[in-house]
């Protein structure tokens, strides 16, 4: 293995001290994810639409943090993680205030939870 050379991340190369611009990046594009599981996409559709029922039952403020939350609430990748996270707590701890009526939502919530393996 004499002689082998080994890059992982950035690695930079300076031969002289004049012109010397550049940087070879050692990263790769991660596959296309655009391929979402059914499953998560058809939770996320059940849950925009019970959230869409729930929020003519709750007050304007609870009903304005629902709003402020489904534009993170997605089956793709377009929000961070912890973004998505943050919107799905919010909006089951909303219903969770308003009991059974909030319960579908609760449930559809855990679902993408569990499907998202982050609970």
């Amino acid at each position: 293995m004499s002689g082998d050379s080994y890059y992982f991340g950035d690695n930079v190369n300076m031969h002289g001290g004049r012109g010397n611009t550049g940087i070879v990046k050692n990263q790769t594009v991660a596959a296309d994810t655009a391929a979402v599981s059914p499953a998560l996409q058809s939770a996320v559709e059940e849950l925009l639409q019970l959230v869409e029922e729930l929020r003519d039952r709750v007050p304007p403020t609870s009903a304005q943090a629902i709003d402020e939350s489904l534009g993170d609430i997605s089956a793709d990748d377009t929000a961070p993680p912890q973004d998505r996270h943050r919107a799905l707590m919010a909006i089951a701890g909303i219903a969770a205030t308003v009991g059974a009526v909030g319960q579908p939502v609760l449930d559809a919530v855990n679902k993408i939870l569990d499907l998202l393996g982050a609970r």
